[in-house]
């Protein structure tokens, strides 16, 4: 059972790895972008340690086959509990209200021929090259070599001044590139434009054309600028006159034939010939009847709000014509093959695809390269945007690709997926030494093809709302499921992005694509918008909870990762398990996500995910029951020491979300017997929230787990009678 096998350390620590560079962990995530995907080592390690035999450390680079056993995942999103389960050989049932959800899990576990892939791939970016190779190509300005390829254009907003007319760009700095990855600082100078390198940001100098002082720091900020023509101060959010003009500004490009000799990466400002190239790519657009290219409005929502004030009304205008072009032309390709899982593959691709090929990307000066739409689990609208090259571009003598947000990247990224699909692997570090392990016997599929002596297995994906999936009584072993964390990440909003164009190339019979948009009143997420709040969230969350419990074996387990910096968000989720008959046996603390990450870096935020282990029936170590705030910290406490043996270094904001497990978890155990399940949703969140207030809240707690307090070695935990007399600290408590 997971509560006496999970070991935190060994998890935690495989778990903190992977979340660094989760896709050489687990290959398959890179069949399509899905938003907070919780690390693979955490669900297998999870189902190891509730159906496997032996010791986790053991076990986990073995192969493994949980023949029979059928687990569901009621919120599926990007596929994490299905992949690891339908990999260990168990039968597997996922659901989602969210059609590009089910599409992409589709995606991860249908077989493919890979051999047929890569040729119908090669073949379409033969086409693509002949179309619009020439649109992606520049001049080296170092040795003169024509037609090398470009990896990022550069572009700058630009806004008409109210007063003069005039126009002027909206930079918010002039640094193109730090001094990380390239050898000097790269400074745009604010007057001719010219890129010039230096070696001290702090005092430029003059730019080697003009002979100006250089600038660091632009004039666009506060959403105001200063016009350079006439000094009219000018606020740049005018979203009634439509989206924002832009203007390039500089090229980053790559020379093959001077590589060798050059220091850093290769940056020119536009010459005379990209500016043509790009107009003839905006006429090639005009000339063509677009079949692919989304017309529809973008629907108001929380985050594309944000868009909406920016003046854009339209999907389409998210893009400029020569993104359209290549995407439009990429999209005719793909719909002119056969209809099989390899022209279901390169749709996938496409869609992908846009996170990099947009008017939203930025360019990071220190990494030097694109950051994807997503990067933010938002609509991050910056004033200088980043387009990438198409097609992508590849050293064939290394066989890697050079730059991201490529045709190329998209390809080989879903190459190694399906790969690893076929042959799994998982990575074993020792000291300092990083080994692939081959798990010669597992596989990820819904067919035995190609597959030697594979057990069969069953695979049922479902496209509604899990309160409407038909299971019956009984039938299955286990759920695992990572559930909405209740407002953090619209996915919706967020997917339609791609939705609109996929649903153009595949068409309305897909499941689920008979609809415009993503979004459903039914999803499970805090939206202001669509006036979802917690108690919407926490009775949806309670159909979803009493479906899958009745479904389960008596005493089987029901499992899912939860994490949220507000405790009020956990309410909901403690009610559901108490409408759903559910005692929470464990809370066990992993690594969730990777405190590097765009989205929470510099902030409050935790890392780790508190993985709730509920029953219906079962028993509970009477040592991890506690009432007060100081046996609670001690909990903390010992989970804190368990993640510090997997090598995680814990913040108060990891302390805290660890904390909140615990208070959920023990409200749950305190309040089961009592519960009266009919009574209204506000009261019996209040009730679960008076119970952590009893138990003296983050706030009490917080006092036992600072460093300059010393926590007392005898905690007092709870029960009716000291625990010595029930026969030692492990005894366990039935529920």
């Amino acid at each position: 059972m997971i509560e006496k096998n999970f070991n935190i350390s060994f998890v935690a620590n495989l778990a903190l790895r992977e979340k660094q560079i989760q896709q050489n962990y687990r290959p398959v995530i890179a069949v399509h972008k899905w938003f907070a995907r919780r690390p693979g080592s955490l669900f297998r390690g999870l189902l190891l340690s509730e159906f496997g035999t032996g010791d986790i450390e053991d076990i986990y680079y073995q192969s493994n086959s949980l023949t029979g056993i059928t687990v569901a995942d009621p919120f599926m999103g990007g596929g994490t509990p299905v992949l690891e389960a339908n990999r260990l050989g168990c039968n597997v049932i996922g659901c989602d209200i969210n059609p590009m959800a089910h599409w992409i899990v589709e995606r991860e576990i249908a077989h493919l021929n890979i051999k047929d892939y890569r040729l119908a791939a090669a073949n379409m970016m033969d086409n693509l090259r002949r179309q619009v190779g020439t649109y992606y190509v520049t001049n080296c300005s170092v040795c003169g070599n024509k037609n090398v390829p470009v990896k990022y254009f550069l572009w700058v907003k630009t806004l008409q001044c109210e007063q003069c007319g005039n126009y002027f760009d909206l930079f918010p700095g002039y640094t193109l590139s730090t001094n990380k990855r390239h050898p000097r600082y790269v400074l745009i100078c604010s007057n001719c434009g010219e890129l010039n390198e230096v070696e001290n940001h702090r005092h430029p100098g003059k730019c080697q054309s003009c002979h100006l002082p250089l600038k660091v720091a632009g004039p666009a900020r506060n959403n105001r600028c200063i016009c350079p023509h006439c000094s009219m101060v000018n606020r740049y959010l005018r979203p009634t006159q439509g989206p924002p003009a832009h203007r390039m500004v500089a090229l980053e490009y790559y020379c093959p034939n001077c590589k060798q000799k050059h220091l850093g990466r290769f940056f020119k400002k536009p010459d005379k010939q990209d500016l043509l190239r790009y107009e003839q790519a905006s006429k090639q657009l005009a000339e063509i009847k677009p079949t692919f290219i989304p017309s529809g409005d973008i629907p108001l929502g929380d985050e594309t709000t944000r868009l909406h004030r920016w003046g854009y009304r339209k999907y389409s205008e998210l893009f400029n014509p020569r993104q359209l072009l290549g995407l439009e032309l990429s999209c005719k390709l793909i719909a002119d093959l056969p209809d099989s899982e390899v022209k279901a593959a390169l749709a996938t691709n496409l869609s992908d695809l846009l996170r990099y090929q947009n008017m939203l990307c930025r360019y990071d000066t220190r990494a030097l390269k694109s950051l994807d739409i997503f990067s933010v689990h938002g609509f991050p609208v910056g004033l200088v945007q980043c387009e990438s090259n198409l097609l992508g571009i590849r050293n064939e003598r290394r066989g890697s690709n050079i730059g991201s947000g490529g045709w190329s990247n998209i390809i080989e990224k879903y190459t190694r997926a399906k790969e690893f699909c076929q042959n799994p692997f998982e990575i074993k570090h020792t000291n300092s030494k990083k080994l692939q392990v081959p798990i010669i016997g597992e596989w990820i599929g819904n067919s035995t093809q190609d597959q030697v002596g594979g057990n069969n297995k069953t695979v049922q994906l479902h496209c509604c709302s899990s309160t409407d999936l038909k299971l019956a009584p009984g039938s299955l072993d286990a759920v695992f499921t990572d559930p909405p964390y209740f407002g953090n990440v619209q996915y919706a909003e967020l997917m339609d992005f791609c939705y609109v164009w996929l649903r153009n190339l595949v068409g309305t019979s897909v499941p689920g694509f008979y609809r415009s948009s993503t979004r459903d009143k039914e999803e499970l997420t805090g939206n202001n918008t669509m006036e979802r709040g917690l108690v919407h969230f926490q009775e949806g969350m309670t159909q979803v909870f009493c479906n899958m419990a009745q479904a389960l074996k008596p005493g089987s387990p029901f499992v899912f990762t939860y994490h949220h910096n507000d405790i009020n968000a956990y309410l909901p989720v403690a009610v559901a398990l108490l409408d759903a008959g559910l005692v929470c046996s464990a809370s066990l603390p992993c690594p969730g996500e990777m405190g590097a990450s765009i989205h929470i870096n510099g902030t409050g935020s935790s890392i780790i995910d508190t993985v709730f282990v509920c029953r219906s029936t079962g028993v509970v170590s009477r040592r991890s029951i506690a009432s007060t705030a100081e046996g609670i910290a001690a909990l903390v406490r010992q989970d804190l020491s368990h993640l510090e043996a997997g090598g995680v270094k814990h913040t108060e904001g990891d302390m805290r979300c660890i904390t909140y497990g615990h208070l959920v978890r023990l409200a749950i155990w305190h309040l089961n017997k009592k519960w009266i399940a009919n009574e209204d949703s506000t009261t019996k969140m209040s009730i679960v929230a008076n119970q952590i207030q009893l138990m003296g809240g983050w706030s009490g707690v917080r006092e036992y787990l600072l460093d300059n307090v010393q926590v007392p070695k005898k905690q007092n935990w709870v029960a009716l009678e000291a625990w010595e007399n029930y026969g030692g600290e492990d005894y366990e408590i039935s529920f």
